[in-house]
């Protein structure tokens, strides 16, 4: 386990929390102030039984006596899963009751009109987007956007059983959707694949049109196939050996490419990782040929206890076959705007999917949240990632569910209709039930995480 690594990713989780936390949070404060609403505390991150800092603590109104006596709380707790505004005359998760019982004061949230309300309560999820669609923009500007056209990819895709069977066929090129032309070649594509209604592939030269499933595909059955539906055709040549493994053991060396393994032969990647999938015995036979030599050698090695050889495959794709598009200041906010507005619409099309088995499976906590951070720090990731998971932030938030944004958004629907609010003492139900809500989608988050760490083929 590399503790350095381990150490980069969470701080790289902290900053992007925290500063997306703030922002959040921030969108509710906007508008309260902007209405004459009271806000007694604004905390990043959650402060049960005691907080790291507040402008309420002695030393600090010392050193700038003014906050003493500000109505306003400034903190930072101690559990860094979210944050809060305290908003007078609002029941929210602080269970905070007692301040209803007192007349209606016309700074509290409860005496503004619904409109206001809901923009309040909506603050959040609106600077979210908001944000995603300024760092992509920033993101265009500042570093452009390599694409990989598909026609570049001269030697096509290879194709698992399952896309073979709606007319798929090795060598291939995706190259429009539902008629649409692909722009270039991501993991984003089996979205699109998943949703749409026909493909077009070009076939020796020529289009070919294949009909896809009227119901469509899941999404994340596609993306956990193994092999997977579509990769880019890739002879089974090894880039480099990683020292002191098996394979560096047997005496394969870079460049080397892999004929066969245990007599099956082996012309891309898509046939070895076949072969390998849900493989059991450790001890294997292939059959090399030798990047100098040009002769074939028989090599017996027993894999490690993961199953791995120990090798970095080779893929055909250089940094010529890439496509690089700059933006100026004015071209790249429609461009942010537009990569932040397909992120949003993609991430609300998975939900439906989080209600199946394979989906619930699939949530995870802030552990599983840390670990698609890179190694190393990187700006550019960093600000990618950061916006991806502010989209996150504001779908997960604008979610029906009592205690979210999205709750209290329905409420304010339901008072708008009927023409009344719920009582008080529904309203505190709802909160309870939002919050075991909440806390059952935590745990299971946090299983699944504890599961995968445990069993890692989870």
């Amino acid at each position: 386990m590399d503790y350095q690594i381990i150490a980069i990713k969470a701080l790289q989780l902290l900053c992007c929390i925290s500063l997306l936390v703030v922002l959040h949070e921030g969108g509710h404060f906007f508008f309260a102030k902007l209405f004459g609403v009271r806000v007694e505390k604004f905390y990043m991150f959650f402060n049960p039984s005691f907080h790291l800092f507040s402008t309420r603590d002695k030393w600090f109104t010392r050193l700038f006596p003014k906050f003493k006596n500000n109505e306003t709380e400034y903190g930072i707790g101690w559990l860094p899963l979210g944050g809060y505004v305290k908003i007078a005359g609002m029941v929210d998760e602080s269970m905070d009751t007692e301040q209803l019982k007192q007349p209606v004061k016309p700074d509290e949230f409860r005496a503004q009109a619904v409109w206001k309300r809901f923009f309040i309560m909506f603050g959040g999820v609106l600077v979210n987007v908001l944000t995603a669609f300024v760092l992509y923009s920033i993101i265009m500007f500042t570093w452009g956007q390599d694409i990989l056209p598909m026609q570049n990819i001269k030697n096509g895709f290879v194709f698992n059983e399952q896309a073979e069977q709606l007319g798929f066929r090795d060598g291939d090129i995706p190259i429009k959707v539902d008629g649409k032309e692909i722009k270039g070649w991501s993991a984003a594509l089996i979205r699109d694949f998943s949703e749409a209604g026909d493909v077009t592939v070009l076939r020796q030269g020529a289009e070919v049109q294949i009909q896809m499933p009227q119901d469509g595909l899941n999404i994340l059955e596609l993306a956990d196939m193994n092999p997977p539906f579509l990769q880019i055709a890739a002879p089974t040549q090894i880039d480099s050996v990683i020292a002191g493994s098996p394979a560096d053991k047997a005496g394969i060396v870079a460049g080397s490419h892999i004929i066969s393994v245990d007599g099956t032969a082996t012309q891309d990647w898509s046939d070895f990782d076949a072969l390998m999938q849900g493989r059991t015995e450790r001890k294997m036979q292939l059959v090399m040929l030798h990047p100098e030599t040009r002769q074939q050698d028989t090599i017996n090695l027993v894999l490690d206890k993961e199953m791995k050889m120990g090798i970095i495959k080779h893929m055909p794709i250089t940094e010529d076959m890439f496509k690089h598009v700059e933006y100026s200041f004015f071209t790249s906010i429609p461009a942010g705007i537009q990569a932040g507005w397909s992120q949003l619409t993609n991430y609300v099309s998975d939900l439906k999917h989080v209600f199946s088995k394979k989906g619930a499976q699939s949530v995870g906590s802030f552990i599983t949240i840390g670990s698609i951070f890179p190694d190393v720090w990187n700006w550019e990731r960093f600000w990618n990632l950061t916006a991806f998971i502010s989209i996150i932030l504001a779908v997960m938030n604008i979610l029906p569910i009592p205690g979210l944004d999205g709750g209290h958004i329905v409420i304010l629907m339901y008072e708008a209709i009927v023409g009344r609010a719920p009582n008080e003492k529904a309203m505190v139900w709802l909160e309870y039930i939002g919050l075991g809500l909440l806390i059952g989608l935590m745990a299971l988050a946090m299983g699944n995480d504890i599961v995968r760490w445990i069993l890692p083929n989870f």
